[in-house]
Formats: C-alpha cells, sequence, structure tokens
C-alpha cells in the first residue's frame, strides 16, 4: 500500500448511491490510492450499482465489459487492474456476479464498504471476494472522514446519509432486500459530520434514506429522535444556509417534520413525497400502506405550515392489474396536487419481489403509451410552476461557476437551477435574484443586490 493507486468510482442511481461513492474514496484514500476522473488510468474500477431502475442487471454486466477490456488492456501494458461491483446488484446477486463475469475481482454489498481495503488485500493474494453479509459493526463508525480539500473539491452542496433501508416491503421493491431493514444515525454522529462539511465551506445539506423520514436516531438524551428535532439540531451549526431531505415515505410524515416545515428558516419549502399511483386499488397492491386521500392529507398538513410548499413525486406507470381508469386516477392526481415535477418510470419486475410473481401485467406498449402521457402532465404542471417566477426575486444559493465568463450558477428554494451574473466571491452565499427569463431547464436572473448575504450561525 506504500505506492499511491488510482481508484476510479462509476455511480449509478440514486443520490445514496453518489454518497456511497465519495464515503469509499474517502477510505480507500487513507489506504493509498488516489480517485482518477477516468477508468483508463485506474489501478481500481468500482461500479457502484442500482437495482432500482428497469434492465439493471443487464447494464452492469454490459459496464463489466468495457471494464474487462480495459483489463487486458493493461495487462498487455504489464499493469495490474482490478474491478470491483458495489452497490445494490452486487447485495442481490453476490456470487452470481463471478461466475458471470470472471473479470470481476470483487464484489461488496451495500453494508460493507468499509472492508473494502482489507478485501483489496486479500485479492491480490488470488481468487475473487464476495462480501455481501449484513455486518455486526457499524460501517459508518468505520469509514474514513473526507479531508477538507475533498470536501471543497465536491462543492457548497452535500449529501449525508442519517438513514439506511426500509421496513416497508412494497410488492415492487427490492430495497429491503439490498438495503436491510430501517437504521438511523444517532443524532451527534450526523451533526460532527455536518460541523466538519461546513467547516470546509458546504452551505447546503441535503439529508439521505432509503426512508428518511423514518429516521429514529439516538439523540444526546438516550431516546429516538424524530427528522424533524434533527432538522432543527443541524440547524444550529454553524454555516449551515440550508437543509433538505430525501426520500419521503407518506405514512411517516409527523407533526414534528410539519412543524420544522414551518417554524426553522433553513429548512427548504421543498418536499419529494413519492405516491406511486393515484389509484386506491393500485396502492393496495402495491402494499403502499397509504391511499389517496391519506396522500392527499399529507400535502394539506405540510401546506398549512408552508403555504408556498412546492412537491415533488415518483410515479410507476403500468403495474401488474393497472385498468386505464386506474390510471386515469394517478393523472387526476397530478392535476390535484400541481407538482413541481417528478420521476415517473414504466413497471418493471425485480426477481424476487411479490409484484414479480402477479398475474396481469400490462404490455409493454401500452405502459410506453401511458408513461408519454403521464409525463405530458406532469410537463405542463412543471412548465406552469416555473412560469409563475418570472418577474419574481428569489433567494438563490451561489453554488459553481456558469457557462459564461462572470456567470455563477445556483439553485432556488425549490432546487431550480437559476444563471446569474456575478462576481465569482460570491459562491457560497444566497443572493436575491430577480427572475428575468424563465428557460426549459433553467430560470435566468439578475441580482437584487451587489452585496454578498454571509454564512451565520444557525442560519
Amino acid at each position: 500500500m506504500s505506492k499511491s493507486r488510482n481508484v476510479h468510482i462509476k455511480s449509478f442511481g440514486c443520490q445514496m448511491n453518489a454518497y456511497d461513492s465519495h464515503r469509499m474514496a474517502d477510505t480507500l484514500a487513507s489506504a493509498g490510492f488516489t480517485e482518477t476522473a477516468s477508468p483508463d488510468d485506474a489501478d481500481l474500477v468500482i461500479l457502484n450499482t442500482c437495482h432500482i431502475r428497469e434492465k439493471a442487471v443487464e447494464k452492469v454486466y454490459s459496464e463489466i465489459g468495457r471494464m474487462r477490456e480495459l483489463k487486458e488492456a493493461a495487462a498487455r501494458n504489464g499493469r495490474h487492474m482490478m474491478i470491483a461491483v458495489a452497490g445494490c446488484v452486487a447485495q442481490a446477486e453476490g456470487k452470481e456476479i463471478i461466475l458471470r463475469a470472471r473479470a470481476v475481482d470483487l464484489v461488496v454489498g451495500s453494508q460493507n464498504y468499509h472492508r473494502l481495503p482489507q478485501m483489496i488485500a486479500r485479492a491480490q493474494n488470488g481468487g475473487s471476494i464476495v462480501d455481501t453479509e449484513f455486518p455486526i459493526e457499524d460501517k459508518f463508525e468505520i469509514l474514513a472522514a473526507p479531508t477538507r480539500d475533498a470536501i471543497a473539491k465536491r462543492g457548497i452542496s452535500a449529501f449525508v446519509t442519517v438513514q439506511e433501508g426500509c421496513d416497508k416491503f412494497c410488492t415492487f421493491c427490492v430495497v429491503p432486500y439490498t438495503r436491510g431493514s430501517e437504521v438511523s444515525r444517532p443524532v451527534e454522529k450526523i451533526v460532527t459530520e455536518v460541523e466538519r462539511l461546513t467547516e470546509a465551506g458546504v452551505r447546503e445539506v441535503t439529508l439521505i434514506g432509503q426512508n428518511v423520514n423514518a429516521y429514529h436516531g439516538l439523540g444526546r438524551d438516550g431516546r429516538p429522535a424524530t427528522l424533524g428535532k434533527l432538522l432543527r439540531r443541524l440547524a444550529q451549526v454553524r454555516g449551515i444556509l440550508r437543509l433538505r431531505y430525501t426520500t419521503s415515505h407518506p405514512r411517516d410524515v409527523d407533526n414534528d417534520l410539519v412543524a420544522a416545515h414551518a417554524e426553522v428558516p433553513a429548512v427548504m419549502p421543498y418536499v419529494h413525497l413519492p405516491v406511486q399511483s393515484g389509484s386506491d386499488r393500485i396502492l393496495t397492491a402495491m402494499k403502499r400502506q397509504h391511499t389517496r386521500r391519506d396522500y392527499l392529507n399529507v400535502i394539506a398538513r405540510l401546506r398549512t405550515g408552508r403555504a408556498d410548499l412546492a412537491l415533488t413525486s415518483d410515479f410507476i406507470v403500468g403495474f401488474p392489474g393497472e385498468t386505464e381508469a386506474d390510471f386515469r386516477d394517478t393523472l387526476a392526481l397530478i392535476d390535484e396536487v400541481g407538482f413541481a415535477g417528478a420521476f415517473s418510470f414504466v413497471y418493471s419486475a425485480r426477481p424476487g419481489t411479490p409484484a414479480a410473481e402477479m398475474d396481469d401485467q400490462v404490455p409493454r406498449e401500452e405502459k410506453s403509451e401511458r408513461l408519454q402521457r403521464l409525463q405530458a402532465v406532469v410537463t405542463r404542471h412543471q412548465r406552469n410552476f416555473n412560469a409563475g417566477f418570472a418577474g419574481r426575486t428569489v433567494d438563490v444559493l451561489l453554488e459553481k461557476p456558469g457557462r459564461l465568463l462572470g456567470q455563477l450558477v445556483g439553485r432556488s428554494p425549490y432546487l431550480q437551477a437559476v444563471q446569474v451574473m456575478a462576481p465569482h466571491e460570491m459562491m457560497g452565499s444566497i443572493e436575491g435574484v430577480t427572475i428575468t427569463e424563465v428557460g426549459s431547464n433553467s430560470l435566468f436572473g439578475i441580482l437584487e443586490t451587489p452585496e454578498p448575504v454571509l454564512a451565520t450561525a444557525g442560519a
């Protein structure tokens, strides 16, 4: 381990995978690896996989094939390159990956990243290593903390995992099988991580978890804390300007979380709240544990505290047994809520999930046609939402340089990208920006004031 080697990590899927990739890079840095942007000069390539999307496994094997060619080319040049598969596909497939792809040296499950240095050392002695067991030890206690330089390179905004796993067992979902049951990190461990981030210049933190609002980590008093209490505690961290969280379950939106939106200025008026379907019959088949009315009541409660709250959601189109009437119920729900955006997908079976064995699977052509109709409705609402900002002044957290000289790009409270001409020194500050133009993917504006609003304690 004395000689520095390069590691390239390619992350697929959700924000949690992006966070996990960062933590793997931090841990491997302490073991003598330097992160590189390209696999071409890597001594170790890690494919951090996601099992949620359609044909996820096939895409992984296709990527392994490309990495195998690089590995063979490296060998011809006298350089040894290793391939590791991590994440949810690794957790689900395990040894099958080694059997199908002999070029793979390591298969590491989603709870075992802290063991990577030891696994690499063992694999160098010959043979393939598979570790997909759910460990007794807490990986967050062992994973190396990022350096100040590493944090600074990753930008003004950062993700922090506060909760993993899910106990809901929706019939379409593999998360309980690949990430395990719900586990929450202690409040003060999260506070320490966020303090380290803000000291290196991070101003916005998004708390992430498979079911983040089921958070129940222990507080200082030894009792489980709610997500609302965690948000209140983090808002006191010096340098924090904004707090977000994702992804939520409608069943776990409690009164404390609603109050946090109303009372904590750092908590943004934006919630991603997956509903999946607007049909009670389909929601029951999905085992979502909420009805259409339950979902609308949650939104009403949230908007009582923050009338300016914006919502986005997830939709699955063509779940087994979905009729045209069920689908129209979903379209009607979108019109009733007026979502600011949404992620939508055709249903695809995940091996081992109950929905994969259900009768009355919807034909692919019908699913695709419905998806197009749903996305057209979502796009209409998203454009109407964005159009409503023309001429308004919004607070924008300036994050990075834009494409033009002298331009900065930031985010509104609603995660909209905003482009504005502003001095580089304003990066990391929140500025009032008057929106002059609404584009298809961005808002454009001019600064309301030339003076930056600096980060302050508990902003």
